[in-house]
């Protein structure tokens, strides 16, 4: 791979790192809403003992594990990104090493 491949790549990569964590900060500061909505869900449901407010709390935890999902998802790739931009720098600093 010749090196402005690899710089392409790299810069295309990063931009990819910087968007996947954006979106990471926003999918965190969601489940911390999420997951303080349901907190209270499950208190009322606790203070209420009624069907209902079990149905609520369900339905909150859901959410949370929805938000939970798509973070642990976003980290994922994040994780394989950076792996591969490492592998592009390693390509690169072969390719400089390389007489």
């Amino acid at each position: 791979m010749t090196r402005s491949i690899i710089q392409r790549r790299l810069v295309d990569v990063s931009e990819r790192i910087k968007r996947q964590r954006a979106a990471l900060a926003v999918v965190e500061e969601q489940l911390a809403f999420f997951q303080e909505q349901a907190d209270d869900a499950r208190m009322r449901a606790l203070v209420s003992e009624t069907p209902l407010g079990d149905v609520d709390a369900r339905e909150a935890q859901r959410h949370v594990d929805a938000q939970a999902a798509q973070r642990d998802a976003l980290l994922r790739s994040i994780a394989g990104l950076v792996g591969e931009q490492d592998s592009l720098l390693d390509r690169m600093a072969a390719d400089i090493a390389a007489p």
